[in-house]
C-alpha cells in the first residue's frame, strides 16, 4: 500500500472510511462519522461501532508522519470525530508536524507516543485503553479532557511546551497501581486537572509547572495503596489549587473561586497526599478540601515552602496532617480544619502571620498547638507567641507562654510539679504581673496589721523615728528601696521569722512585677 503517484491521491487498499479521512487530512477539515444519536455516538458506551466508522491505526500514523501534501490553499491536519481506531497507534520516536485533534473517538488498543515530538496534540472525550507518553515533547498543548483511560497514563519526563489539560478525565490504574505516572514532568504554563477522577496513585515526583496546578473539584482515590497523590519536590511557579469547582463552569476551562451560592464540586482525596519539599511561588490553597485517610496515611507537607498556605478544608477524622519543617509567610486557617490530638505534627513549622477565618479564639489556638505536641515541645508555643507578639497581641502571647509552662509542668517530678503549681497560683509564672502586685498589696496589708502587735524595741534608744507598722512592713517587702524603718527596730522570737519570710516573698514578687513591666514596655 504505497502512494507512489506523487499527487496525494489515496493509495489502493484503503477502506471507504480511510479514504474519507485521507481526503479530510489534505483539506484540513474535520472528518466526522457520528450518527447523531447520543447513545450510539458515546465513545464510552457499549454500542458497537462497525467498519463504516473504523480506521486502522497505521493509516492514522501514515498521515501524521508522512502524509500527503495539502490541497492548494489549505493546511493539512488530522481532525477526527466519532471514529474507532483499530490496533495500536504507535508513533514512538516520531516527529509529527500536522495539527492533530481527535474528538469522541474510540481507541481499540493503547496509544504509544514515547519520545515523540508534536506541535499540539488534542484528544478530547476519547476512550483509550492506555497512553504511553514517556519523554513526549510538545511545542504547544497536550489536551486529554473528558477522556477515559482504562489502564493508566505514563508521562514520565514529558515536556509540554504550554498547557497540559486533563479536565474531567477519568483515569484508572495500571498494573502497578498508578493512574498517572508523571515523575519529572515539565509543563511550560498551566497543568489543569479540574473535576478529574483518578483511581490509583497520581505520581508527580519532581514535576515542574510554569504557572499554576489546578485540581479544582477533582476526586483522587487510591484504596489500593498508601497515597492518592505522590508529588514530592514539585515546583509550581504560582498556586496549587485543591479547591471547589463550580458545576456551571464551561467544560474544559479553568474557573476561578466560585461565588457564594454557586453549586460546586469540592476537591476530595481518598488516600494520602505527599508534597514534601515542594516549592509553590504564590500559595497552596486547600479551601473546602476533604481528605479521607486511614490511620497510617498522611497529608504530608514536610519542608514545603510557599508565601501562603490556605488551610481551609475539613479536618480529617483519621490519619495525620504533617507540617514539619514547612516554611510559609502567611497561614490562613479555620479552627475546624485542624485534626485533634495526635493528628497533627508541626515541629519546625515556620510562619510569620496568622489570618484566621471565622471564630478562632485563643483557647482553640492553644488546642491547635497541643494537638501537635503529643509529647511536650516548647517550640510550637514559642513560635505562636512570637507571631502574636509581632502582631501586637502581647496579652495573647503571654497566655501562650503561660500555657507552655503549664504543659511543661506535666513532665516534671512531683516536687518540681508542686513548686510549679505554687508559681502558677501565685504569680502565673510571672506572665501576669498584676497578680504579683496584688499579692504584694495583700502581704503589705496583712503584715502591717500584724506588726501593730509586734514587740519592737529600738536598736538605739532615742535615735529612731516613730514606729509605723505600715512603713516598716513596706520597707521589708520592697527590695533595694530603703524607707528608713527596718534598720531602727529589732524584732524578737517568731517575728524575726515572719520578717525573713516577708523579705523573701518581697524579692520574688518584686522581681516578677519588674519582669512583667519590662515585657510590657519592650517587645521582644
Amino acid at each position: 500500500m504505497v502512494d507512489d503517484t506523487g499527487t496525494g491521491d489515496p493509495p489502493d487498499g484503503l477502506t471507504a472510511a480511510e479514504i474519507g479521512m485521507w481526503q479530510a487530512f489534505r483539506n484540513g477539515s474535520v472528518y466526522d462519522l457520528r450518527a447523531g444519536d447520543a447513545m450510539a455516538d458515546d465513545p464510552h458506551g457499549g454500542h458497537p461501532w462497525g467498519p463504516e466508522r473504523s480506521v486502522r491505526a497505521r493509516i492514522v500514523c501514515w498521515l501524521l508522519l508522512d502524509g500527503p501534501p495539502a490541497l492548494s490553499g489549505r493546511v493539512s491536519s488530522l481532525k477526527l470525530s466519532g471514529l474507532q481506531i483499530t490496533d495500536v497507534l504507535d508513533l514512538a520516536g516520531g516527529e509529527i508536524l500536522p495539527y492533530a485533534e481527535l474528538k469522541h473517538c474510540r481507541f481499540e488498543k493503547e496509544v504509544l507516543v514515547p519520545e515523540a515530538k508534536f506541535t499540539t496534540l488534542r484528544l478530547v472525550n476519547c476512550s483509550i485503553p492506555r497512553v504511553e507518553a514517556a519523554r513526549v515533547h510538545t511545542e504547544g498543548d497536550l489536551h486529554l479532557p473528558r477522556c477515559r483511560i482504562h489502564n493508566g497514563m505514563r508521562l514520565t519526563d514529558a515536556q509540554i511546551g504550554t498547557d497540559l489539560l486533563i479536565n474531567q478525565a477519568v483515569i484508572y490504574r495500571d498494573r502497578r497501581g498508578n493512574s498517572i505516572m508523571g515523575d519529572g514532568l515539565s509543563v511550560g504554563q498551566d497543568l489543569q486537572a479540574e473535576m478529574m477522577e483518578s483511581h490509583g496513585q497520581l505520581s508527580l515526583r519532581g514535576a515542574k509547572v510554569g504557572v499554576s496546578f489546578s485540581l479544582r473539584g477533582s476526586k483522587l482515590a487510591n484504596p489500593y495503596g498508601q497515597r492518592a497523590l505522590n508529588a514530592p519536590q514539585m515546583t509550581v511557579e504560582r498556586t496549587l489549587y485543591m479547591t471547589p469547582a463550580a458545576l456551571g463552569d464551561p467544560p474544559m476551562t479553568s474557573g476561578t473561586t466560585p461565588p457564594r451560592g454557586t453549586r460546586v464540586q469540592r476537591f476530595e482525596c481518598q488516600g494520602g497526599i505527599r508534597l514534601d519539599d515542594g516549592r509553590f511561588g504564590d500559595a497552596v490553597d486547600l479551601a473546602q478540601a476533604r481528605f479521607t485517610l486511614e490511620n497510617d496515611q498522611e497529608v504530608s507537607l514536610r519542608r514545603v515552602q510557599t508565601p501562603e498556605l490556605r488551610f481551609l478544608g475539613e479536618a480529617p477524622q483519621r490519619g495525620k496532617i504533617i507540617l514539619s519543617g514547612a516554611k510559609v509567610v502567611t497561614l490562613i486557617d479555620k479552627s475546624t480544619s485542624w485534626p485533634g490530638p495526635g493528628g497533627l505534627q508541626m515541629g519546625g513549622f515556620s510562619y510569620e502571620n496568622l489570618v484566621p477565618q471565622g471564630s478562632f479564639p485563643l483557647s482553640r489556638r492553644l488546642s491547635w498547638v497541643a494537638a501537635a505536641t503529643a509529647e511536650y515541645n516548647p517550640e510550637p508555643y514559642e513560635k505562636l507567641a512570637t507571631v502574636l507578639r509581632n502582631g501586637g497581641e502581647d496579652a495573647d502571647a503571654r497566655e501562650v507562654l503561660l500555657a507552655k509552662q503549664r504543659r511543661r509542668r506535666e513532665t516534671l517530678p512531683l516536687a518540681a510539679k508542686l513548686w510549679g503549681f505554687a508559681q502558677d497560683w501565685t504569680v502565673a509564672y510571672g506572665y501576669r504581673p498584676g497578680r504579683a502586685a496584688l499579692w504584694m498589696a495583700v502581704l503589705w496589708a496583712v503584715s502591717a496589721v500584724a506588726f501593730t502587735r509586734a514587740d519592737h524595741p529600738a536598736i538605739k534608744p532615742g535615735e529612731h523615728p516613730n514606729w509605723n507598722p505600715a512603713l516598716f512592713s513596706l520597707d521589708l517587702l520592697l527590695p533595694v528601696i530603703n524607707l528608713g524603718q527596718d534598720s531602727y527596730w529589732q524584732l524578737r522570737g517568731g517575728w524575726q521569722w515572719f520578717a525573713a519570710i516577708l523579705i523573701l516573698l518581697g524579692w520574688v514578687l518584686a522581681t516578677t512585677v519588674a519582669a512583667g513591666a519590662t515585657r510590657l514596655l519592650r517587645r521582644n
